[in-house]
């Protein structure tokens, strides 16, 4: 497969779970999802970072990307492109995506609530992998996709993450740059 085609059908795959990351924290706050209930361990189960209105959205805005991708993508107008589903599937493989991104980073913040890093603190690789390894594991009994698609996106999400992270501190969007 040829490399460009290869980031391109992987970009398109993939991306309902990074609007799901990305809408989260943008669209995140108020009442956080563990309501403040602690873990056995005493210490809170997830935190304040992952709330009901940003699931919500991260839900909403990713599935709402699945579609637009479909609708896009069905018009017989791009020949190289991997995926060929109804806008149906289309959604539901959005669905799948943008869960598995909501409950990677939730088990994100759980283990770094057990590991005793505060809120907010970077845990590298956790921080960026988690979404994407989870979005993918939801969708692949659905929407499977080839070894070197799931390589590619492990190695490019990370930096991806750090662009996007930077850029919402530039604008404003976030309180710190990671």
């Amino acid at each position: 497969m040829d490399i460009i085609y290869l980031i391109i059908n992987s970009l398109i795959y993939i991306l309902p779970a990074y609007t799901t990351n990305a809408t989260a924290c943008i669209f995140g706050g108020g009442r956080p999802l563990d309501s403040g209930r602690m873990f056995i361990d005493g210490r809170r189960i997830i935190g304040n970072g992952v709330t009901y209105r940003g699931t919500f959205f991260g839900l909403l805005c990713g599935v709402i990307v699945a579609i637009l991708e479909g609708i896009f993508f069905n018009l017989d107008i791009f020949g190289n492109i991997a995926f060929h589903y109804n806008i149906l599937e289309w959604a539901w493989i959005g669905l799948l995506l943008s869960s598995g991104a909501l409950f990677g980073d939730m088990l994100g913040s759980f283990i770094k609530r057990r590991l005793g890093f505060a809120q907010g603190r970077p845990v590298p690789l956790l921080d960026q992998l988690g979404f994407v390894v989870f979005a993918i594991l939801f969708a692949y009994p659905f929407a499977p996709i080839p070894w070197d698609m799931i390589i590619l996106l492990l190695i490019i999400t990370p930096l991806i993450h750090l662009l996007s992270n930077i850029l919402a501190y530039l604008l404003g969007i976030k309180k710190v740059w990671w």
